[in-house]
């Protein structure tokens, strides 16, 4: 009991024991940030990724793709092997392009990269449609324009063949325009769905919650002209596409770079009739099946020129270089948690120097080594218990409004911290993990003990004449 009331006493008395508690509290609250939130950005990352590329790959090496991608899934569907294995399938066209429209008078051209795709089999494969903007409601998600976007569609084409002033709402007496449905107009042009960030900038000085932040250069209804080169003499062909929707991921690589057509006419368009350059795969159980599912296409298709993935193979080298990370900078902030304990060290030793009489006399009157060293054992371990509960309590709760701090910081200063247009996500993704958490904890609560070892053994070894002889 003397040795508890030894070591509190000593936390309240001593102000150099706050200094090291709060660099044990400092320490565990940036591990408990920074893992969150690259575990967040992990998380988030791999969801997105899964989501756009589905659980395997079969792809061809070139832009010009592989033949007959029915025939190939036939042969899959009715593998004995596969059929059980797989859930979904679908194929996909993806090529380069250039994106032109006009914005305020002037031509804008961005590079893109255009996915030709079956939108049912594409909606059967993940989350494609939770990133479609507008949502369509009521209706099956698909290429087709929504009725506000066939009005604009028919503002800007007035002078067509198809008088498509007839189709605007009519002015009534007395009265605001009442919205008509749109009617169906046979002969559309081909939509396309444009990722967010190709067709929409930052307003310049907006601060980060304002909700008109973004301004929108092609709205739906409105058109581009797409030029990709054709599949076989490599010549540029164009087409002039109706923006439908935008794609919404919130990862700006792909916001700012993909744009969706129907797999068809893109294969009509690049004369690659019955071709694909990747047929997307879903699994049953992925963790239990997917390299097995690999092995087994590969055994399919052997000789053919195509590469066989998973997800996780296909973007490897991105998902390695997050953990690498990870790793360093998790090293590199436990040795804040270090030098809170090189400071735990300093100060035991001048308290066992400052306390020598005192030791001496406990020594006197039948305290053991063991006992003694307990003391300042336990001295550590309070420091470090303290220091966690603090660190822990300061981290999670900077974690958890990281979000809100990063928009005050913003308003503050005028720059924003975490751009979305550079970095994967227009917020900073946390996940708190309680075993992560645990272990930052357990590996500072370490530290504090290791570094009162040396100072304890050293009043433990106290003679207690020389002891109380000491001036």
């Amino acid at each position: 009991m003397y040795k508890l009331l030894l070591c509190w006493r000593y936390l309240r008395t001593r102000f150099l024991a706050m200094v090291c508690i709060v660099s044990i509290m400092l320490g565990v609250a940036t591990l408990i940030v920074v893992n969150s939130v690259m575990s967040g950005f992990s998380t988030k990352l791999r969801d997105r990724l899964h989501g756009m590329l589905s659980d395997v790959v079969i792809e061809a090496p070139g832009f010009d793709g592989f033949n007959d991608p029915g025939g190939k899934m036939a042969m899959i569907r009715n593998d004995p092997f596969l059929r059980d294995r797989i859930t979904a399938m679908t194929p996909t066209l993806e090529m380069f392009a250039m994106f032109q429209y006009t914005f305020r008078g002037e031509t804008i051209a961005r590079p893109v990269r255009l996915v030709g795709i079956d939108f049912k089999g594409r909606c059967d494969m993940g989350e494609f449609v939770k990133y479609l903007v507008p949502e369509k409601e009521g209706h099956q998600p698909s290429f087709e324009l929504t009725e506000e976007a066939k009005r604009r569609y028919a503002e800007n084409n007035r002078e067509t063949k198809f008088h498509f002033q007839d189709y605007l709402p009519k002015p009534q007496p007395g009265g605001e325009p009442v919205p008509e449905p749109a009617p169906e107009v046979e002969d559309l042009p081909v939509s396309a769905i444009v990722g967010w960030a190709i067709v929409h900038f930052r307003k310049p000085g907006a601060k980060i919650d304002d909700k008109d932040k973004d301004v929108c250069t092609l709205e739906p209804g409105c058109q581009a002209v797409i030029t990709t080169l054709s599949g076989e003499r490599k010549y540029p062909v164009s087409y002039r596409y109706t923006v439908s929707a935008y794609y919404k991921a919130e990862m700006s690589e792909q916001d700012a770079n993909y744009v969706f057509v129907p797999l068809e006419h893109l294969q009509n368009l690049r004369t690659m009739q019955n071709r694909a350059t990747s047929i997307q795969i879903n699994v049953r159980d992925y963790d239990r099946d997917a390299k097995a599912v690999v092995a087994r296409l590969g055994e399919l298709f052997k000789g053919a020129p195509l590469e066989i993935q998973t997800w996780e193979d296909k973007q490897g080298p991105l998902l390695a270089a997050i953990g690498v990370e990870k790793g360093i900078l998790n090293v590199l902030l436990f040795m804040i948690v270090g030098v809170a304990g090189f400071g735990i060290l300093a100060i035991f030793s001048m308290i066992v120097v400052e306390k020598t009489r005192d030791i001496g006399i406990m020594k006197a009157l039948g305290a053991s080594n063991i006992g003694v060293m307990h003391i300042f054992l336990g001295y550590g371990a309070l420091l470090g218990i303290v220091g966690c509960i603090l660190g822990s309590s300061l981290g999670l709760s900077i974690t958890m409004h990281i979000n809100d701090i990063h928009k005050q910081i913003a308003n503050w200063t005028g720059q924003e911290l975490f751009r979305g247009d550079i970095y994967y996500f227009s917020e900073i993704p946390t996940n708190i993990a309680p075993s992560t958490v645990m272990m930052v904890n357990c590996g500072a609560l370490l530290i504090a003990v290791a570094f009162s070892v040396l100072p304890a053994l050293r009043a433990a070894m106290l003679h207690p004449v020389r002891a109380l002889r000491y001036e």
